[in-house]
């Protein structure tokens, strides 16, 4: 056999194996390849769990307890000014789509992660805002606290939408933004 066909054929099979491994790696990152998506923070990710007490330490509140909703996981704080002001509109949002019907899953649901220190500064700023959801979760370690660090926050406020799968569809949502991304998933209003 010539050398130079040797090599031609050798380059095409690298070639063509490159090329299938390219595609392998992005089909499998894509949740495509049949396996389960990565646990992370992305578009498409599986959310990571949290599970932290709630305002009077009486429960533990698990993000996986909310499964089959779409809910928005939304990192804020009392002392945060832009949070507060941010509160108004995911406020509306809950009131607008928690009786809603979805194309797919049982609703909509917040599960809010707060970034405070004082238990007390939290409940009042809860109460304050009028945020009358039951998801309420800190571990009351501020910048320090662990879902913080789980989900890579460096600023607030911070918000991710789960589909009912558990999986990221959506990030960082102020105001209308929200809105009109779930409007996308809502069988009718």
């Amino acid at each position: 056999m010539n050398v130079r066909v040797l090599m031609n054929k050798t380059r095409i099979a690298l070639i063509a194996g490159v090329g299938l491994l390219a595609i392998y790696g992005f089909t499998s990152r894509m949740g495509l390849a049949g396996g389960e998506p990565k646990i992370g923070t992305g578009i498409g990710d599986r959310a990571p769990e949290l599970a932290y007490f709630n305002p009077d330490s009486t429960k533990v509140l698990k993000l996986s307890q909310l499964k089959g909703k779409y809910v928005l996981v939304d990192f804020w704080a009392s002392w945060c000014g832009p949070c507060r002001r941010e509160n108004p509109a995911v406020v509306n949002a809950y009131n607008k789509y928690t009786k809603a019907k979805f194309k797919t899953g049982k609703g909509f649901a917040i599960f809010s992660v707060s970034l405070d220190k004082s238990r007390n500064a939290w409940k009042q700023a809860i109460a304050a805002d009028k945020l009358v959801w039951p998801d309420h979760v800190s571990d009351l370690g501020a910048w320090g606290s662990e879902a913080a660090r789980l989900y890579g926050i460096n600023s607030i406020p911070m918000n991710f939408l789960v589909d009912p799968a558990g999986i990221i569809v959506a990030k960082n949502l102020r105001g209308q933004q929200l809105d009109m991304e779930l409007d996308k998933y809502v069988k009718s209003l």
